[in-house]
């Protein structure tokens, strides 16, 4: 038994050594055998090809001069959209993302408290720049409230008021359409807002490499009906039609390119480039607005630095929210030149989307679905501000000569449903516009900061997240809630809440150990009492019989 006991005493040291130097192995090895939290992850800085999630400080020195004019000739490659007349379905119902913002009640308040649903105190719309690929003006829901701002595309007579695409006409009507109650159950969210329509890109208009200036940009929406590109690219149905499905339209015709990787800048085979969308800024800013929408974006790695057009394009939203004017842009969606930034450190996104990447001036939008999720397409990143609804979406039909509404749009000659954050921005501009009409001594930061603060908050550590910003936007609080900052009240602060059991209470143990000690002692007492009684008894001579 001794030997035995002696080696498993031997044993014990053998073993503590294997356990420490198991320990140290593993400390060694660990940090290249296990995953890092991201918390712990290097990032990589932008002169060693890396990137952080603010870009770097504003140049101004950059802020472009305004042309007026497209950066080159551009040619209608593809026919403009159409009605689908085979099948024109009417719509008479509201989307989902206007009864789930509750625009209906929102608009009963507004007129209850100013002259209309986004007029100023002073009776004066609020005016909001719709950057995009142009505006069917004519579309009866718009009540002439439509402007000219300007076309970077083709020079026409009426600058930014035709819409080849169908892009800008659907954005536009979530913005500012009226349509009648009796007949349409759609609405725009500030129904009485004047739209100031600038076209500055488009997905059905290429580089003309073969036309002189003097010939312009032959084949235009505007020129033949058949003719030229008509005939080449075909007329490609329409934006949905009067609300269904388009027609089959003629071979190699596109439609409007709503879906995919959505609307961005320096497609090959496209018009639009970040120095002309840096340049429409800058005009919007420098004709007053008080809301800018651009549902355009530009998409790349974020390998390398920032580039000469977005330096550009940071310069000119610097400037106009300096000037008083709030800008609205879309996050981005997915597709093969746009990854989802799903990387494990949320500061060194793989993913750069300008405008969105410069949030100190941008609210940024991304986009959810019906079940209040993030939609699947919808851009993440650490520059996203708020969301809104960007699927199943029904606005006013693009067409010329349309007086309907559409849900459905051409990809690849196929028709869907029309999806985008392109479609979330402008419930987020129209939602600025009422704010304004609202809250007129409110500057543009202020502004964004009412939206940002009333959003329905993630879950998230400080209220917010990289999927949905500060949340979905929640246009009855931004016009109703108390801002703690509007007035000069400190901001609520997070509060740390125990995770655990308290602790138990104290307790005076002194009675406790007194009754201890003096049972203890009587019981000591006691077998010392019992012990000599038994001694003397062992010890005691017998007596003798």
């Amino acid at each position: 038994m001794r030997a035995r006991g002696s080696r498993v005493r031997s044993a014990r040291p053998v073993q503590r050594a294997t356990a420490l130097l198991m320990t140290a192995t593993i400390g060694a090895l660990g940090p290249g055998l296990l995953p890092l939290p991201a918390a712990a992850q290097p990032t990589v800085a932008p002169e060693d090809g890396g990137f952080y999630a603010s870009p770097p400080p504003v140049d101004m020195g950059y802020l472009p001069g305004d042309t007026g004019q497209p950066d080159q000739n551009y040619t209608q490659k593809v026919g403009c959209v159409e009605r689908d007349l085979e099948n024109n379905i009417q719509l008479n119902q509201a989307p989902w993302g206007q009864l789930y913002l509750r625009l209906d009640e929102v608009h009963r308040l507004m007129r209850g408290t100013t002259k209309g649903v986004g007029i100023k105190p002073n009776g004066q719309p609020v005016r909001v720049a719709v950057i995009d690929t142009g505006v069917t003006a004519s579309h009866p829901f718009f009540e002439g409230r439509v402007k000219s701002g300007g076309d970077y595309v083709k020079d026409t007579g009426q600058p930014g008021l035709e819409d080849c695409d169908g892009h800008g006409t659907e954005v536009a009507g979530i913005i500012a359409a009226d349509t009648p109650e009796d007949q349409m159950k759609f609405t725009g969210v500030a129904p009485d807002a004047e739209i100031i329509s600038i076209r500055q890109s488009s997905q059905n208009y290429a580089p003309d490499d073969s036309a002189t200036p003097s010939q312009g940009a032959g084949g235009d929406a505007g020129g033949q009906s058949g003719g030229d590109a008509g005939d080449a690219g075909g007329d490609a149905g329409d934006a949905g039609g009067a609300g269904g499905a388009s027609g089959p339209g003629r071979p190699g015709g596109t439609g409007a390119a709503q879906d995919g990787g959505g609307r961005t800048q320096g497609d090959e085979g496209s018009a639009g480039t970040l120095d002309t969308l840096a340049q429409a800024v800058v005009r919007a800013t420098a004709m007053g607005v008080d809301v800018i929408n651009v549902s355009i974006n530009n998409c790349r790695s974020a390998d390398g630095g920032i580039t000469e057009g977005e330096k550009r394009l940071q310069a000119a939203v610097h400037n106009a929210v300096e000037n008083n004017v709030v800008v609205v842009a879309a996050a981005g969606n997915l597709s093969e030149k746009c990854e989802q930034n799903d990387q494990p450190d949320a500061n060194a996104p793989k993913t750069i989307v300008t405008p969105p990447w410069f949030a100190e001036d941008v609210l940024s939008v991304a986009a959810i679905d019906k079940t209040g999720g993030v939609a699947d397409f919808s851009l993440n990143g650490p520059w996203v501000s708020v969301a809104a609804p960007g699927t199943e979406i029904i606005s006013l039909d693009p067409a010329e000569g349309s007086s309907g509404l559409a849900n459905l749009t051409i990809e690849n000659g196929e028709s869907q449903p029309i999806k985008g954050t392109s479609f979330a921005a402008p419930y987020v501009a129209g939602l600025a516009a009422l704010v304004r009409a609202k809250f007129p001594e409110l500057n543009a930061r202020e502004v964004m900061n009412r939206i940002t603060s009333t959003a329905q908050h993630p879950a998230a550590p400080g209220g917010r997240d990289n999927f949905v910003g500060y949340g979905v936007i929640d246009p009855m609080a931004a016009l109703t809630a108390t801002v703690p900052e509007e007035e000069g009240l400190p901001p609520d602060s997070a509060v740390a809440l125990p995770s655990d059991m308290p602790p138990a209470a104290d307790r005076n143990w002194t009675p406790v150990i007194v009754a201890l000690a003096g049972s203890g002692g009587a019981l000591t007492a006691l077998l010392v009492t019992l012990f000599v009684v038994h001694t003397i008894r062992r010890n005691r001579p017998a007596e003798p019989r």
